[in-house]
């Protein structure tokens, strides 16, 4: 089983947090904030990861460093958990409708991190969460996983849609793009012969 398990102690974020790649989406998130741990727990579903996270951060300050930091737990357990990336998909991507949004979302785990996030989020908040931080989380998430994630906003009004459907697609792209070609299971998807 692809799983692994993070720890990241520092001055602002205490995380533990585990993820299996092949599981089935169960989930149990703790970040001390409602609209994130709804949005990690569609990421979760939608992408049948199984993830526990616990999340102790200066809340009292916001949510950035909070998530932010969940971001870089979450791509360096990808990262480890995907070890050399034999026999994977390597690509992935999903047009995903939420109501009036339309969001694409294109991966490849190409060992380069690289992030073009073209979505128009039109309020600054929900609830108490900063909208802003949705791209914190996905830039932090591939620079630490070493992915290249495109996600473009095709149509969308409502902020908790818009955001709703990142984090869907998210889960949806990376799905197929962790899933294991079995008549190519020990080959690595490049020419380099390496990712």
């Amino acid at each position: 089983m692809r799983r692994k398990k993070i720890v990241r102690d520092t001055k602002e974020t205490k995380i533990v947090l585990a993820l299996e790649i092949d599981g089935t989406g169960a989930y149990e998130i703790n970040t001390g904030c409602g609209f994130l741990n709804h949005m990690l727990e569609l990421f979760s579903r939608h992408g049948r990861f199984d993830i526990a996270v616990d999340c102790n951060g200066d809340t009292d300050v916001d949510y950035h460093h909070t998530t932010e930091d969940i971001g870089i737990a979450m791509g360096k357990a990808f990262k480890e958990a995907l070890g050399d990336k034999r026999g994977i998909y390597r690509y992935g991507s999903m047009i995903l409708p939420m109501d009036e949004t339309l969001m694409l979302c294109a991966v490849d785990i190409s060992g380069r991190s690289c992030v073009s996030f073209d979505v128009d989020i039109p309020t600054e908040k929900v609830g108490d969460f900063d909208t802003e931080l949705v791209e914190e989380f996905v830039t932090a998430f591939a620079r630490e996983s070493g992915m290249t994630i495109h996600i473009r906003m095709l149509a969308g009004e409502n902020t908790h849609h818009i955001i709703e459907a990142v984090f869907k697609s998210l889960g949806r792209a990376l799905r197929t793009a962790c899933a294991i070609e079995e008549e190519y299971a020990d080959e690595i998807p490049s020419t380099k012969g390496v990712l």
